[in-house]
């Protein structure tokens, strides 16, 4: 969850948030794995990985209420859960391309964001600068895809339960998909002015 900078940090590992975080990212492989089964001959365990996925949103949320409560703010925490949600978004993406539930196109555009993204961060290392801080509108972004994917997920079947989750799983995905570009270019945007300070000053 995005933290504001002025709250003290520690340097603790093992915390109640960042156990929280370590749990999430093992589910990541879980969710995967539940999502290809039909792909490899086995049965179709979507309530299984909707589940999973639902349990990822709740300990994100928890995460970052007990860090900030508990003074438990951490470097390993804010590189953790900003890891967890991109793992989540890329095992979605491959579980539901792979599925043809997602369009390749919708998955290229969001994969090119997390290019872009790679790249900013191996300018800002070059420069001596962290990772960029989550902010409020990646955090949305994040939310509302996580909303979408299920939603597709459980669009993958018969009858009117399937047809209203495609209607608000697609616009979702819209919204989602908008605002993870948003963040991205705001992110461009930030890391041109670090650098362009960093020439200035040198």
């Amino acid at each position: 969850m995005e933290v504001q900078e002025t709250r003290v940090q520690t340097d603790r590992v093992l915390t109640i948030p960042n156990i929280l975080s370590m749990a999430r990212l093992l589910g990541v492989p879980l969710f995967l794995w539940l999502i290809l089964r039909p792909e490899f001959g086995g049965p179709k365990s979507d309530g299984w990985a909707l589940l999973v996925l639902a349990l990822s949103g709740v300990s994100d949320y928890l995460d970052g209420k007990l860090a900030r409560r508990w003074n438990q703010i951490s470097s390993l925490g804010r590189l953790l859960d900003p890891a967890a949600d991109r793992l989540y978004i890329l095992s979605t993406l491959v579980g539901l391309t792979w599925r043809e539930i997602l369009p390749l196109w919708l998955t290229a555009i969001l994969l090119a964001r997390e290019l872009v993204l790679l790249v900013m961060v191996g300018i800002l290392r070059r420069h001596g600068y962290p990772p960029p801080q989550v902010n409020f509108l990646g955090k949305a972004a994040t939310f509302n895809l996580m909303y979408a994917f299920p939603l597709l997920l459980l669009s993958d079947g018969s009858g009117w339960i399937s047809s209203l989750a495609a209607i608000f799983g697609w616009a979702f995905a819209g919204w989602g998909t908008t605002l993870y570009w948003w963040a991205g270019v705001l992110y461009v945007v930030q890391v041109r002015r670090l650098v362009r300070a960093d020439a200035m000053a040198g």
